[in-house]
């Protein structure tokens, strides 16, 4: 048989081999740093025996999809075995690798806390140790939930039983312990390395289902190399620090209560932050030709169900009765949308046809799930629903892709983007899908704009380009998306006048750029962690007056800041000012002018920024022109050239 490697080497073989075994055969090196194989582009087991041509590549820690993924699986099983070594009785549920490490979900006899993980780790170091051996086997379906059961693994029991009849059952196996499991694994627990951390506890319900035991879950984290954990936690404690939730509190920006779980409620700083957010987003869609309308939040059923949400999200909406039928509170603004289009007869030359709104919608997300701003129930979306001919899709998409790029370097964000396909749970023939998928890959290729297709990720009614932001800690955000839709105009049967006189169907582009404005002011809150650009800052200034001997001057100096538009506040009270600089410092002001008897004099101001220190004296009008240039051109935060 024919390998074929990475580089587009060939190996031959004339006999049936193990992936481990060509990767021992290509260097020793390779064997023990391998965690996995890609065959044909699919990520399977070392154990794996090839007995044809194929394409191989090895998967080390070093490969994100596929090698890190499988030593992390493998390290969820170490921890496991840690658990059912100390808590005897514990039940095991499930336990994924995921995007930044593993979990494993376990139904404890008595609660554990934080203060135990040192415990297990302890625990794990011993079984990495000991450098058991992985070893898969299968069983037919009655076999495996008898052995599940004799284990007394009800929550294994349970998954067995909802696999499809014909499902393959496989296990691993180390040392006493054994783990129903797909895979793949790595062939041993000491090839998990030392660069492990078991990082918090959680609770969630079995299945993410309410309805369920609320299971203890254990979040951890695992690299190749002790460098990469060191700094993935380093980056960790630096995101408590700018956790938006605490510096939401601290800057009086919003609030959350239990009479409205997700919902948050913005304070007046969070107000300013959010209006002069969406004035610059309006500012910036008006130069771009959109037009901006505002829908009702409770609309009919009926609407609903045509536009297929009623089927495919009806789980996800809240409802109510009335006296004139049922009715939705809006998880989307698209349909809305779709009836001010419908509300007058369109030409091909009213296309493309820009409506905006920055319109509130409410999902009913689980409880569990909830987090802050990023999380939430109720949020305001700043979308938009462009009209337009099939030959406008590349432009429009090009225009749209300069908004998210424009507005995505204001902030200091880079980002990636991704082409996400047609789900399983979808709407519309394969033409249209197949139509709708290569107009955006046309776009894209287009612009040159580097991306990777995420397969089956689309809306239920259409393909999207997905644009992940990548924050100051390198995380990555989901924000804003292009969606283009042949489904939504054919199920409300929306025409326009074409050229040639006859009538014509428009696509519909659904897009967003900051996604939902909550949470994306969560985003910049933890990017710059509180410390906005002077011209987003709730308050730009602090005027401090060193007594009350100087209040009339400090009034003066603030009026005159008020009446050219910048938001400055006096702190009137009778502290010591070392304590008032203090204080302003950690509510992140941008600027605190400090005035006195030398200052009320010479009519000058002691200007001390957040990010230089003390500026020195200068006259109001001085320093008014200082700010009022950075506001204008926004500019990010940063040390100026002296």
């Amino acid at each position: 048989m024919k390998i074929t490697l990475k580089d587009g080497s060939v190996k031959e073989y004339s006999e049936p081999k193990s992936i481990i075994e060509i990767a021992a055969d290509l260097s020793e090196g390779l064997a023990r740093a391998a965690c996995a194989g890609k065959v044909n582009g699919e990520v399977v087991d070392l154990r794996t025996v090839l007995s044809e041509d194929a394409e191989l590549a090895i998967l080390t820690a070093s490969d994100a999809e596929g090698g890190l993924s499988t030593l992390r699986h493998t390290a969820s099983h170490v921890m496991a075995q840690a658990i059912k070594r100390l808590y005897p009785s514990a039940k095991l549920a499930i336990g994924p690798s995921i995007d930044k490490g593993f979990y494993y979900d376990i139904d404890f006899e008595s609660p554990i806390t934080a203060e135990d993980l040192p415990k297990i780790e302890d625990e794990m170091k011993k079984i990495v140790k000991e450098a058991l051996p992985l070893e898969r086997f299968e069983l037919p379906r009655e076999e495996a939930i008898a052995f599940m059961k004799e284990k007394d693994e009800p929550y294994k029991v349970e998954l067995i039983e909802d696999l499809p009849e014909d499902a393959v059952i496989s296990f691993y196996k180390q040392g006493e312990f054994t783990d129903l499991c797909a895979g793949p694994h790595l062939m041993n627990t000491k090839a998990v390395g030392k660069a492990y951390k078991l990082l918090n506890i959680a609770g969630a319900y079995w299945r993410g289902s309410e309805k369920n035991k609320m299971l203890t879950r254990i979040y951890a984290t695992a690299f190749g190399k002790k460098e990469e954990l060191e700094k993935y936690l380093t980056m960790l404690e630096e995101a408590k620090k700018r956790d938006h939730r605490k510096l939401g509190k601290e800057l009086d920006l919003f609030m959350l209560s239990d009479y409205g779980p997700g919902m948050p409620f913005f304070l007046p700083h969070g107000v300013i932050l959010k209006n002069t957010l969406m004035d610059y987003w309006r500012k910036i869609h008006r130069k771009a030709g959109y037009v901006e309308i505002s829908t009702p939040i409770i609309l009919n059923r009926v609407l609903w169900e045509t536009s297929g949400h009623w089927e495919h999200y009806h789980d996800d909406m809240f409802t109510l009765s009335t006296e004139d039928g049922e009715f939705a509170i809006k998880p989307m603004n698209c349909p809305g949308s779709i009836l001010v289009y419908q509300n007058e007869p369109r030409s091909y030359r009213d296309l493309p046809l820009r409506l905006a709104e920055p319109g509130i919608v409410h999902r009913n997300e689980k409880s569990g799930q909830l987090h802050g701003l990023m999380r939430v129930r109720c949020f305001t979306q700043d979308d938009a629903h462009t009209y337009i001919t099939p030959d406008q899709i590349k432009d429009e998409v090009r225009r749209i892709v300069e908004i998210i790029d424009g507005m995505y370097k204001l902030f200091g964000f880079t980002y990636g983007v991704e082409l996400s396909t047609r789900p399983e749970d979808s709407m519309g023939s394969d033409e249209e899908w197949a139509a709708a998928e290569e107009g955006l890959k046309e776009a894209l290729e287009a612009l040159n704009l580097p991306y990777t297709i995420n397969e089956g990720d689309g809306a239920f009614y259409g393909p999207k380009i997905d644009f992940h932001l990548v924050d100051c800690l390198g995380r990555e955000w989901q924000c804003a998306t292009i969606q283009l839709d042949f489904q939504l105009p054919q199920r409300f049967e929306l025409e326009y006048m074409g050229e040639d006189g006859k009538k014509h169907r428009p696509i519909m582009i659904h897009r967003v750029v900051f996604g939902s404005i909550e949470r994306f002011i969560g985003i910049l809150t933890e990017h710059f962690a509180g410390a906005f650009p002077t011209w987003l800052a709730p308050v730009q200034v602090k005027v401090l007056p060193i007594s009350d001997k100087y209040e009339a001057y400090a009034k003066q100096v603030e009026e005159a800041l008020d009446n050219e538009g910048i938001r400055v506040e006096t702190d009137l009270r009778s502290e010591k000012i070392g304590y008032k600089i203090r204080e302003a410092q950690m509510k992140k002001i941008p600027y605190m002018l400090v005035v006195g008897e030398k200052e009320a004099e010479a009519g000058l101001v002691s200007v001390r920024s957040r990010v230089n220190g003390d500026e020195g004296q200068k006259t109001v009008a001085e320093f008014l022109a200082q700010i009022q240039e950075e506001i204008r051109t926004k500019a990010l935060p940063g040390k100026k050239e002296e």
